[in-house]
């Protein structure tokens, strides 16, 4: 290949990477044929931002000595648990995909907070690989919260909402 092809497939690489950017795409493929056995095919591909966050660290509570204890009721409240993962309602992504509420763009959503479902009802779709994944609600009940925002990726095990 001589230099000038070699400095536009430069400028067609810089220009495909700026259109990823201008269209705020994550991914681009492109194969371009000069001659019968000549060609170039291009994949330019964004790496989306991870952000890694460790888990809060449970610490012990502090001993009091009985003799420096002052008096306390003999039963503790319990400790609410926040983890909605952990919720017994919690649907849970069983993919990484992008999450969607309603069957297409500008549609009323599946389900809001509020919205009585019946088990099997498809209370949102995830989108993996160019396949729409419906999602049923696991059990009959009462859309108490939903955890996700339509049209933003959810990772595996991810809690999409709660039903209770």
């Amino acid at each position: 290949m001589s230099k000038n092809t070699s400095e536009a497939d430069v400028a067609f690489i810089s220009a495909l990477a700026e259109l990823l950017n201008k269209n705020e795409l994550t991914e681009l493929s492109v194969k371009r044929e000069y001659a019968e056995d000549d060609s170039l095919e291009v994949r330019v591909v964004k790496q989306a931002n991870v952000v890694q966050m460790a888990a809060p660290v449970m610490q012990a509570a502090p001993v009091v000595h009985a003799a420096a204890a002052p008096a306390a009721p003999a039963a503790a409240a319990p400790v609410a648990n926040d983890d909605p993962a952990q919720h017994p309602g919690a649907i849970t992504s069983p993919m990484v995909g992008t999450c969607y509420m309603a069957a297409e763009p500008g549609a009323a959503p599946f389900v809001t907070v509020g919205s009585a479902v019946s088990e099997g009802q498809t209370v949102l779709i995830i989108e993996a690989m160019k396949t729409m994944n419906h999602i049923p609600a696991t059990k009959s009940g009462t859309v108490k919260r939903i955890l996700v925002t339509d049209g933003h990726p959810v990772e595996y095990g991810a809690p999409l909402m709660i039903i209770e």
